[in-house]
């Protein structure tokens, strides 16, 4: 089955829908995939929910999703750096579902894994639990926390092999597994890709199993925020 594509574009034909939900790698800016993200917003699909850590910046990541009100709902972790994002949010523009970092990662797995539910006693006494089933072992209590299926999942990784086998790039890995693993199909972009037998078996981070399409491209690195030691005066 041929996983390799010529552009973002042409790996997410056939697959984008109004009312669609995603799941997206990344942290913050580090991991997330750029290319896929833009050619979501220049085909225009509307009324999607996202799941990912957080929404990017103004003008890169998801953010360019929501500067165009091309997103309903977020499922995320974080809110900050994102002024657009917070300000749809606060104005009534913008579902917001929040989840504990680690609470949306099990999410992602468990659903990746066809686990439909299970409890965790994060955010147990707080808003996180409203509405949530309740249940006590060994004397403690515990909410329940339902998987997470995407009709797609986006993510990025450092290096592919043909049949879809990835390689991620230290930190950059984050969300960017268990993201793969609970969307229907999953598209990923890369910064290169080789041939089968290339990778070392015991560095592969995801089986190819879980990957359907790739693409290959140039990306831009970042550096959300910037802190520098002052200078000493000569």
């Amino acid at each position: 089955m041929k996983k390799v594509y010529n552009s973002a574009a042409g790996a997410l034909d056939g697959l984008l829908f109004d009312g669609m939900f995603i799941a997206s790698g990344g942290f913050g800016l580090c991991g997330i995939p750029e290319l896929l993200l833009q050619a979501i917003k220049d085909a225009g699909t509307k009324d999607m929910t996202f799941a990912s850590n957080n929404a990017g910046v103004d003008d890169f990541g998801i953010g360019i999703l929501l500067q165009t009100r091309q997103v309903k709902k977020m499922i995320s972790s974080y809110v900050g750096e994102n002024a657009e994002f917070m300000r749809q949010y606060l104005s009534g523009e913008l579902e917001l579902e929040f989840n504990p970092q680690g609470t949306l990662a099990e999410r992602m797995r468990a659903g990746g894994a066809g686990i439909p539910g299970f409890y965790t006693k994060t955010g147990v006494g707080t808003v996180i639990a409203e509405g949530k089933d309740h249940r006590d072992f060994d004397g403690q209590t515990y909410i329940m926390e339902t998987g997470l299926v995407a009709d797609l999942a986006i993510v990025k990784a450092w290096k592919a092999d043909t049949t879809g086998n990835l390689v991620f790039r230290k930190t950059a890995r984050n969300f960017n597994v268990p993201a793969a693993t609970c969307g229907k199909v999953c598209v990923v972009e890369v910064e290169e890709i080789v041939e089968p037998g290339t990778l070392d078996p015991d560095h592969i981070h995801l089986p190819g199993i879980y990957v359907h399409r790739i693409i290959q491209g140039t990306h831009e690195k970042r550096i959300e925020q910037r802190t520098v030691r002052q200078r000493k005066e000569a």
